[in-house]
């Protein structure tokens, strides 16, 4: 798929998770009857405009209630997300994912699709999966330990709530200056390396990850038209090569590498 059509779903893909738009301007999140449904992407569910749940938030909040229950429908919507697109949620229908996109677009100093370590830096994400959004808020009661310390998308969404919201503003302290800080890392990474968060941090990846070589969707491989010539690698914003791997757990699935492949190697396929 050519970068135009996908950047107009991402687009679309947005402001349909973001459709509270007078939130915005007033200041106050939308608790209609459809916020307590998950959305597929990262989208927090404190953000003025979102009208559904981060899945990430929901599982979280419940395993760090005082009583524990396992989130029955949160694992099955992450199970159903999975199983259906793989990462194709990171590449189409994540917000944060198509703030990363824009960001890039941006000229920045130092820019790069791989780096000495970058293989190493991506196995993170499995352990803020595992960690901070599984682990910690099990032991630690009331703590969503993601949300509360690392999540950018929450920080971004906080920001955009104290700018329309006098009082919550004025209550903003050391724990939301530290979230700040995190934010300004991740803006300044993906300014420099595509989808730095996608590759490195985000445990919502991490998970979908999981299920690339399982899901319905997949990217496939003619091997009889594939000539080796790496055409697809040059243009693939997550470096991945789906001459070798065309459905890695990094993949996001956004196409570029069936637009650019010389001989149409590379199509998409739906599993039967």
């Amino acid at each position: 798929m050519d970068k135009k059509k996908r950047f107009w779903i991402q687009g679309i893909a947005a402001l349909l998770q973001n459709a509270n738009w007078k939130g915005f301007f007033t200041g106050k999140i939308y608790t209609g009857p459809v916020k307590t449904v998950c959305v597929p992407g990262l989208n927090c569910y404190s953000c003025p405009g979102a009208v559904g749940a981060c899945p990430i938030g929901s599982l979280q909040n419940s395993l760090s209630g005082f009583r524990f229950k396992f989130p029955y429908y949160v694992v099955g919507i992450l199970l159903f997300f999975g199983a259906l697109l793989g990462r194709a949620i990171c590449g189409f229908l994540c917000p944060f994912g198509f703030l990363q996109d824009l960001l890039h677009k941006i000229p920045f100093p130092g820019k790069r699709r791989t780096f000495k370590g970058d293989r190493a830096l991506r196995y993170v994400k499995y352990v803020v999966l595992i960690g901070l959004v599984v682990v910690l808020p099990i032991l630690i009661k009331l703590t969503p330990v993601y949300c509360k310390y690392l999540c950018p998308s929450g920080t971004l969404s906080g920001m955009l709530l104290s700018l329309s919201n006098r009082e919550l503003f004025q209550v903003v302290g050391a724990l939301f200056t530290w979230k700040v800080g995190v934010l300004s890392a991740v803006i300044i990474t993906c300014l420099m390396i595509p989808r730095a968060f996608c590759r490195y941090l985000c445990p919502l990846g991490a998970w979908y990850g999981l299920f690339q070589k399982i899901s319905v969707v997949k990217i496939t491989l003619d091997k009889e038209k594939c000539t080796g010539c790496k055409t697809c690698l040059s243009h693939c914003d997550m470096y991945v090569d789906p001459s070798c791997q065309p459905n890695s757990a990094e993949c996001i699935r956004c196409g570029a590498c069936i637009h650019a492949c010389p001989t149409k190697a590379l199509q998409y396929s739906i599993k039967r």
